[in-house]
């Protein structure tokens, strides 16, 4: 049975949709990865479009979602959140996960690949974890 992962930030329009794309790339068939946020900004970042299609994939096939949009999927196996503070949802999983991660929106291109390649570096971990 695949394991769900739910990853959450605030605007779900960088990180979080960079931890969910990053789950489907390395998780495979053994995940099912989803991502929102606590206040979607309604869209996704097109610096965030541009890293990942620079790794092959493309994240215009994603939309900014809400937590209530994602619930019906829940129970998750375990959910991430990016440092969003009194932001953070509570869904049900048994594994909650805070990773303090920069919100890169307004980084120059250098420094979002960086924090781009620090999501991927958790997504492994988290994925070798569960």
């Amino acid at each position: 049975m695949k394991k769900k992962i739910l990853f959450v930030c605030v605007e779900n329009s960088n990180r979080s949709q960079i931890s969910q794309a990053f789950a489907t790339m390395l998780g495979g068939e053994k995940f099912d990865a989803y991502s929102a946020g606590s206040k979607p900004s309604g869209k996704i970042n097109p610096k965030a479009v541009v890293a990942m299609k620079e790794l092959g994939y493309d994240l215009t096939t994603h939309h900014s979602k809400s937590l209530e949009e994602v619930k019906r999927y829940a129970p998750f196996d375990a959910l991430v959140t990016m440092g969003c503070g009194d932001a953070c949802p509570w869904m049900p999983t048994p594994k909650f996960i805070d990773w303090e991660i920069p919100d890169p929106r307004d980084m120059n291109e250098e420094d979002f690949r960086k924090v781009r390649d620090l999501i991927r570096e958790k997504v492994k971990e988290l994925l070798k974890a569960l």
